[in-house]
């Protein structure tokens, strides 16, 4: 379990789509989390995988 900035923060980290496996093809989903460089990222949804690194937490 990772320890996140907030409630909020973990939320948005943890939600998993029914419809979509890849997160990146979900537009609900706009949060990713990469565990390897613990950073989090705001997803971009042009139909690729990129995301614009978040330097603080929006709801803390």
């Amino acid at each position: 379990m990772n320890n996140h900035c907030c409630e909020t923060m973990k939320d948005q980290v943890n939600i998993k789509c029914k419809i979509h496996a890849n997160p990146f093809d979900c537009p609900d989903i706009l949060i990713t989390y990469d565990k390897k460089f613990d950073e989090y990222g705001l997803i971009i949804h042009d139909g690729g995988s990129s995301s614009i690194e978040m330097t603080y937490c929006p709801w803390f």
